[in-house]
């Protein structure tokens, strides 16, 4: 077969068709390409700022993903309803005009050594008050300290004095010189304990004192709060202990943590080292709101002079009957006293009371008499086979911290000898007029610390000296007479037990049992 040699007009012509077949499908491609990115840039934008915004699919005139089918700004607030009290990216930065405007902070309430600020600043590890009325905010000494050790010596007191590296007050002028007229934001509630990891980790003192006090001082900002524990009060975000390393705070049982993890499940914690990290950053902080907590600012409140007691001045601030609910609530719930388990051992014992005995026998410190012991713990035996009360007899460090929760949650009297297991009382239904705590000291020796705790949760308190009762208002002077510490704490066990019946029988309640709620009553 002879071979074929195509001419050069062919060969032009196939040039030509060749060259006319490829600019057709570079043209198509890049058609759609260009289409495709198109789609894609009206569907994920770049917002103002930083981040992505969701919008339309312009080629289809629809949402990429709406299955509500609704309008854009309906999908765009069903988008954001879960995260819309949390600071965004775009809100990293808090910015202000050359006035100042809106850069102001507020004290919302204030008691010594308790104060809630709104937009407080902290730069280079100092916090700042910004404000053009100086006169308005309280003394500094009432607020803050220099979160030293506490010790009664005259070195040691006036080492507590605030300093300006402490906290300061300045002008909007002079907040602009320093940071400019912008800040990062640091959102959401911030419980700050300026206090040194010296008394944190007792349980009394974080639970009692800290606990309380911080929870009474934010609660005046909702007085609404009712007998369930519903509140209006966002849970806090963090808390920050500038003076306290990591793990520092935390008594022997860790039921510290434990409290603090069940009723704010979402407070994460901020140390010594995470302070210094934010001043070593050198850039100015403003912290949304601060409910901030200062032990030494306390001592120097008219209340804590009368009760030597922390929290007493935080007590002064108004709030709701019920302030303690959501506290008690969080906690309850979180160890398995459900409402609904509540509800259905009421109706099964019909309200019988729960009478629980905290003995320190075993302890090796604070103890009652042998004798005195055995006598008490015969006279209760008696009254829960004459009135079918229930009876409990136990060291709490026997128990498990969920047990020991819910037994005080259900206890109606709690007694023992001064002592840290009566911290316990918290738990208790304050919301029960018959709720009764008995704290046994040696004859002469009175302290304030459960008495007082007692008042602040409206739970009646009666201390013993023996065969002697005594309440408010006619308590005795804080005295620590020598035996107070000791293991032969005299105690009449059959006056305890008149006692018992005279508030379980005898004295008419506050409130009757029926008139109360199902939520209110525990047994």
């Amino acid at each position: 077969m002879a071979s074929y040699h195509p001419t050069r007009r062919e060969i032009v012509l196939v040039l030509i068709l060749t060259t006319i077949v490829v600019l057709i499908i570079q043209f198509d491609l890049s058609s759609t390409f260009s289409n495709s990115v198109s789609t894609f840039s009206n569907s994920v934008s770049r917002g103002p700022g930083s981040g992505f915004t969701i919008g339309f699919d312009s080629s289809r005139n629809s949402r990429i993903s709406n299955p509500s089918g609704g309008s854009e700004e309906d999908w765009i607030d069903e988008l954001h309803s879960k995260t819309s009290k949390i600071a965004g990216m775009s809100e990293a930065k808090i910015k202000w005009d050359e006035k100042g405007a809106g850069s102001m902070t507020q004290v919302l309430a204030h008691a010594p050594g308790w104060t809630v600020f709104d937009q407080i600043y902290l730069f280079n590890g100092t916090w700042y008050i910004v404000t053009d009325n100086p006169s308005s905010i309280p003394l500094l000494r009432l607020m803050v300290s220099t979160g030293n050790e506490i010790w009664n010596d005259e070195e040691s007191i006036k080492g507590r004095e605030p300093t300006e590296k402490d906290m300061r007050i300045i002008f909007p002028s002079e907040a602009k010189r320093l940071w400019g007229n912008s800040a990062s934001l640091v959102s959401g509630v911030s419980f700050l304990v300026n206090d040194p990891s010296q008394f944190l980790d007792h349980y009394y003192h974080f639970a009692a004192e800290l606990l309380v006090g911080l929870w009474r001082t934010y609660s005046s900002l909702d007085p609404t709060i009712n007998a369930q524990g519903i509140t209006h009060l966002p849970s806090p975000s963090r808390m920050v202990m500038p003076h306290v390393a990591a793990g520092k705070w935390n008594d022997y049982a860790k039921m510290n943590s434990f409290l603090s993890r069940a009723i704010f499940p979402s407070m994460s914690y901020e140390y010594q080292n995470d302070f210094l990290d934010r001043a070593d950053t050198t850039r100015s902080f403003i912290f949304e709101r601060v409910v901030f907590a200062d032990r030494a600012a306390a001592f120097r409140g008219p209340e804590f002079g009368k009760t030597w007691r922390t929290v007493s001045e935080a007590v002064t601030l108004q709030a709701s009957k019920y302030w303690w609910s959501p506290i008690r609530k969080n906690l309850i719930e979180f160890v398995g006293e459900m409402l609904e388990k509540l509800r259905k051992e009421k109706q099964a014992k019909m309200g019988k009371p729960v009478i629980t005995y905290v003995s320190r026998q075993e302890w090796g410190r604070r103890m009652l008499k042998k004798e005195s012991h055995e006598s008490l713990v015969k006279e209760l035996k008696e009254l829960e086979k004459k009135y079918n009360w229930e009876v409990n007899i136990v060291s709490m460090d026997k128990l498990s911290r969920d047990e020991q929760i819910r037994l005080s949650a259900r206890t109606t009297v709690m007694m023992g000898v001064h002592g840290n297991g009566l911290t316990h009382l918290l738990w208790m239904n304050n919301q029960n007029p018959r709720s009764t705590v008995i704290e046994f000291f040696f004859p002469g020796g009175f302290a304030e610390d459960y008495e007082f705790t007692c008042r602040a949760l409206g739970i009646r308190h009666y201390g013993m000296w023996d065969d002697q009762a005594f309440t408010a208002p006619d308590t005795p002077q804080v005295a620590y007479p020598e035996g107070f510490q000791g293991n032969e704490i005299p105690l009449n066990g059959k006056v305890v037990a008149d006692l018992i019946v005279q508030r379980l029988l005898v004295e008419k309640p506050q409130k009757s049992q029926r008139e109360m709620t199902e939520s209110e009553y525990a047994e």
